[in-house]
């Protein structure tokens, strides 16, 4: 499965309008392509930095949606008041211990490795970081997207909580530089977000 990330520095007086514009017209509309598997996003109200996420079945499905989906992510920029910047993403793993909840929040880990070592870093994370995830006061789901051309790659873990979250930062710190240094890649940068649309409809691949 693939999925494309769009990027958003908004305002942050802007950003619950976006949310409500992905919401309500992009999300439905999306979800009504051919092989679109559903939506999210995640944003930081405070510092406006937001990402919503299609997701898709097969890559033709995803190039062949792009030419209805670029005017309506047009409109989110204009409402938040920023040009997105888009990246496309095979869904590398995916694993869910249950559905996330009202006051969900997501800890995003990008990372960049040779594309040599890609499908090493996928087994890595799969194998270890995945199960050390689980363990985590708080764990919802994770995922782990992959470009295989530039050799970057993206982790994203769900909590029940911001408590949760908060708390397992030290820990979620530990496991990030262990998986770093298995799998050779270089992280980033981290960030933590609300999930304010959770509605992928992505099975587990782990």
């Amino acid at each position: 499965m693939y999925a494309r990330s769009a990027t958003f520095r908004a305002r942050p007086a802007a950003v619950d309008d976006g949310i409500a514009f992905m919401r309500d017209e992009l999300m439905p509309a999306a979800m009504a392509m051919p092989g679109c598997s559903g939506l999210s996003m995640m944003a930081d109200r405070h510092t406006g930095r937001c990402i919503s996420t299609t997701a898709w079945d097969a890559q033709e499905h995803m190039w062949a949606s792009a030419e209805l989906i670029t005017p309506m992510r047009d409109r989110v920029a204009g409402i938040m008041g920023a040009e997105p910047f888009v990246e496309e993403w095979e869904i590398a793993s995916v694993h869910r211990a249950h559905a996330s909840h009202q006051g969900a929040c997501v800890r995003a880990t990008w990372m960049w490795l040779e594309p040599a070592m890609v499908d090493h870093a996928v087994d890595t994370y799969r194998m270890v970081t995945l199960p050390a995830m689980e363990n985590l006061e708080g764990f919802c789901s994770a995922s782990l997207f992959v470009d295989r051309v530039l050799g970057r790659a993206v982790s994203s873990v769900t909590y029940d909580t911001h408590a949760a979250m908060n708390s397992s930062r030290e820990a979620a710190r530990t496991v990030r530089i262990d998986n770093a240094r298995d799998a050779h890649a270089q992280v980033l940068d981290v960030a933590e977000f609300d999930l304010v649309l959770a509605h992928l409809r992505v099975p587990d691949l782990a």
